[in-house]
């Protein structure tokens, strides 16, 4: 007799990168978290540290933007990928999200980084992300909880993170006692 397996307990082992440079930055991604871990075909697994590091923008760093806070979560989800962006993009805009500028400010940016070894690409999702490879504000937060972890079609993140060279740094919040998020 099979056992019965919640469908928040099977599917596809999926990252996905969070991001905030506008308003209550850590409030808003202890909140992103909770409403993606709410969905009811998503269970989060594991969250990264919050790390801190410049705006990049579409011309490169700019220093007079205001800083993204960055974490990684990975989960399990029964979700199509296009079911997924479908819900993360409910949650941006349930949190003030507004699409004007390419690569401009925003309280929350969510991106699917790898859905188990898929790799896709039509007019409105790419797998893996297609800057994942070279940006260490999504690659050091992964691999702070899957050292073992494999970006397909690039290899191993511990090598990919490496190479990246972006700054980030590991947020700690000067109001509080120095524990991570």
């Amino acid at each position: 007799m099979a056992l019965f397996r919640s469908s928040r307990e099977a599917g596809e082992h999926v990252i996905v990168a969070l991001g905030s440079n506008q308003g209550d930055r850590e409030g808003t991604l202890g909140r992103a978290i909770a409403d993606i871990d709410a969905l009811r075909e998503l269970r989060v697994r594991a969250i990264s540290p919050y790390y801190e590091t410049p705006a990049i923008k579409i011309d490169g760093v700019d220093r007079e933007a205001p800083r993204y806070l960055n974490a990684v979560i990975a989960a399990q989800t029964t979700l199509s990928p296009h079911a997924l962006l479908d819900a993360l993009n409910t949650i941006e805009r349930g949190h003030g999200r507004v699409r004007d500028e390419v690569w401009g400010d925003r309280t929350l940016d969510l991106d699917i980084i790898v859905y188990g070894s898929l790799e896709m690409r039509d007019e409105t999702l790419t797998i893996p992300h297609p800057r994942a490879w070279e940006r260490a504000f999504v690659l050091q937060p992964w691999l702070d909880i899957e050292p073992g972890a494999v970006l397909p079609g690039y290899g191993p993140i511990s090598a990919v993170r490496a190479l990246a060279t972006d700054e980030v740094r590991l947020y700690v919040d000067d109001e509080s006692d120095g524990d991570e998020p």
